[in-house]
Parts: C-alpha cells; structure tokens; sequence
C-alpha cells in the first residue's frame, strides 16, 4: 500500500509531487534542497550550510515514518558546482554512520530549482 508522507518539519513540496512515498518495506524520497521549513526559503548561502538543511530536511520525513538515516540506502546528489564536493561530503559524512554509507551517485547538474547549490534525494529500507 502506498502512503503519502508529510511533514511541517521539513518544506512543502512546491509542485505536484509528495515529500515522499512509503511502500511499507521501502521509502522514496523527493529530491530535497536547502529551504529552511520555518522561514519557507533558503536561508544559508554556502554549500556547507545548504548541505546541512538539506539533511536536516530528510532526516525529518525519514522520522514521519519511522526511520532514520541509518534505513538510507541510496542518495543521489545534485551538485550546481562539482567543486563544492568535498566540503558537501565532509558535511554529508557528519550525518550517517560510519560502516553503514548508502550507495551514492554525485553529479554536477546545470540547475537546480531557486538557484539552490544543491539537491539530495535518497531512497530507504525500513528495517523491522
């Protein structure tokens, strides 16, 4: 059974699309980029800052349905400037568990929706 996920603690989606699908065993995400859910806007302007509130963003509709970042098993990381990977990944590191990383594709992309220096999207696995 598919169910919606939802959260005021993390933005709105702002289009026709949901934060997130859960199928029970397994949780995709949408791509989550760095509005702050309380202001409604981006309010860091360095990749460390974005990178931050961007994971702040899934960890908190991860936790709507019960899981952690530690159920991710897949992200997928949309970079503005591949330069800024190294400090993204050093912030990225910070919030999942050593010995338990999901898989990860990273790609510099031309754009990405109101001019956000990053998108993030990940997929998960609950674990009973």
């Amino acid at each position: 059974m598919k169910t919606i996920l939802k959260t005021d603690k993390a933005p709105s989606a702002i289009g026709p699309y949901s934060q997130g699908i859960d199928l029970g065993n397994m949780l995709f995400l949408s791509g989550q980029i760095p509005i702050d859910p309380e202001k409604g806007d981006i309010v860091a302007t360095d990749i460390e800052g974005q990178t931050k509130q961007v994971l702040n963003n899934i960890k908190a509709i991860l936790e709507s349905a019960g899981c952690t970042l530690d159920d991710v098993v897949k992200t997928t990381v949309f970079l503005k400037d591949i330069d800024d990977f190294a400090k993204m990944n050093a912030v990225y590191g910070t919030y999942f568990t050593e010995g338990n990383y999901p898989a990860r594709s990273a790609i510099q992309v031309a754009a990405i929706p109101k001019d956000a220096l990053l998108e993030i999207e990940v997929i998960a696995v609950r674990n009973k």
